[in-house]
């Protein structure tokens, strides 16, 4: 601690000492007309150039130094002279410049003698000087929690970390492309509601003091979006938070990006061939390839996608059938080794436990997981064929879930129904939301909707094994003040 002071008083002594000769180090507006990036590849020698970035690298040779300056797509390498600058900007200036500081440079192209292009300063000015020095070396996992609490020092030093946000920005844009492209309207919904609805977890609550009220931070947008439906859009979809008061772990974060996709006049197996077309989208878009590498396995997004029944694996692993009652339920889990803790736990609870346990190993292969209890899918229409399951799929990719989809249920008494079964048990609901019944009786057309993490699916394709490497800034407790 003591060294890092020494550190920064030696910076705040060249801030100082910058400011008595009249310079102000914390510049104004300053031309860019390019990114470097854009700048390198348009290069020839003799063209005058202006850029300005960070200082990553500093090399000295007497009267002359060599600066290497990043911005947020490249990095370009700066010659600065005496005799080019000028012996009171070098002196008073430029030997004050520290690793970290942001500088300007005008001056023009050339080539070093091994060929890299280079531009020879003709003027330079600090934009900022920085206070802190970057550090040395940021890997580790004894810096991963500082990693995480001080992105902006991460996103400095660590170019794997910048790309990973780049590909996180690109799979956004590229989904926003293939909906807009095929028709869906993006739309806005309420981030706090009145009710907390759409899923099951655990609310945040909040008070709004004009009104009086308590409010929510939602679950999920999914019963304002079936609303649009009911208006007359057919086509809709919201990117943005869903918000959980529950665990964090390296798959749960509890503010987390979701996109919600609804069509009217589509069902469980549209939305199972639009979850295909995005994933190898952004896969084309991305990697120019159907394939992508999550830890150790390749995962091939060739169709078809494989199916897995939920409801064959429980009833092949322990004898149990949907319609079983909770006792029996319990007694054959319980011969299997499975304890459970709650003396009244409830068929659904039930239901969710032996999901997690069922998670299929995925491998090289995306796997829809259907045949879902109805009682796990209080939105979802019942099978045809059998009222016991939901016309539903869950999507599985590297062993984690990705994004869930069913045939809307759109039979107002029906979703009232089970909207009183569900409140029975207050698995994620606490009163029903009698306005939404109410659109439904206005009639909504059938529909497909689909839900995608949208931060689990840039750990695919980072290949990020923590949701918080994908998360710009991910819910921490608050830094201990010393």
């Amino acid at each position: 601690m003591e060294e890092m002071n020494e550190y920064v008083q030696q910076r705040i002594d060249k801030l100082n000492a910058i400011r008595e000769i009249g310079i102000e180090p914390y510049g104004r507006r300053f031309d860019k007309p390019v990114s470097i990036e854009t700048m390198l590849k348009e290069a020839k020698e003799g063209n005058s150039v202006q850029t300005a970035g960070r200082i990553t690298a500093l090399r000295e040779h007497g009267k002359s130094s060599f600066v290497d300056l990043r911005d947020a797509s490249e990095r370009i390498q700066v010659y600065i002279k005496v005799d080019s600058i000028g012996k009171d900007i070098y002196t008073n200036i430029f030997k004050r410049l520290d690793i970290g500081d942001i500088l300007g440079v005008r001056g023009k192209f050339f080539k070093t003698h091994t060929g890299q292009i280079t531009i020879n300063a003709e003027e330079i000015t600090i934009l900022s000087k920085g206070l802190r020095p970057l550090p040395e070396k940021w890997h580790g996992l004894k810096d991963v929690d500082t990693r995480y609490r001080q992105r902006y020092v991460d996103l400095i030093v660590n170019e794997d970390v910048r790309k990973v946000f780049k590909i996180r920005s690109c799979i956004i844009s590229k989904i926003r492309e293939l909906l807009d492209k095929n028709g869906f309207l993006e739309v806005e919904t309420p981030m706090m509601q009145s009710m907390a609805g759409g899923a099951a977890g655990e609310p945040f609550k909040t008070h709004h003091n004009a009104l009086d009220i308590d409010l929510y931070l939602r679950l999920a947008p999914e019963l304002y979006l079936k609303r649009l439906l009911v208006g007359g859009f057919d086509k809709v979809y919201e990117l943005n938070r869903n918000f959980r008061n529950e665990g964090i772990s390296i798959r749960h974060n509890p503010e987390f990006t979701m996109i919600e996709i609804y069509q009217a006049y589509s069902d469980c197996q549209g939305m199972m061939q639009l979850t295909e077309e995005i994933f190898n989208h952004v896969a084309k878009e991305i990697f120019g390839a159907n394939k992508i590498k999550y830890g150790e396995v390749e995962i091939d997004l060739t169709l078809p996608w494989p199916r897995w029944s939920f409801a064959d694996e429980i009833k092949r692993k322990f004898d149990i059938n949907p319609d079983d009652s909770s006792q029996d339920w319990i007694k054959k889990l319980q011969a299997e080794g499975v304890k459970f803790k709650a003396k009244d736990i409830t068929r659904s609870q039930i239901a969710n436990i032996i999901t997690e346990m069922l998670e299929p190993e995925t491998g090289a292969k995306p796997i829809f997981v259907i045949d879902l209890f109805s009682e796990l899918c209080p939105l979802a229409k019942r099978k045809k064929d059998n009222p016991l399951l939901t016309d539903r799929f869950e999507l599985f990719m590297g062993g984690m879930e990705i994004a869930n989809a069913y045939s809307e249920l759109n039979d107002p008494i029906e979703q009232k129904k089970r909207f009183e079964e569900q409140l029975i048990g207050q698995e994620g609901i606490r009163k029903i939301d009698e306005d939404f019944v109410r659109a439904l009786e206005y009639g909504m057309p059938p529909a497909g909707g689909l839900g995608i993490g949208i931060d689990r699916m840039v750990m695919l394709f980072a290949n990020q094994p923590s949701i918080r490497d994908v998360i710009l800034f991910p819910q921490l407790k608050p830094e201990v003040q010393r």
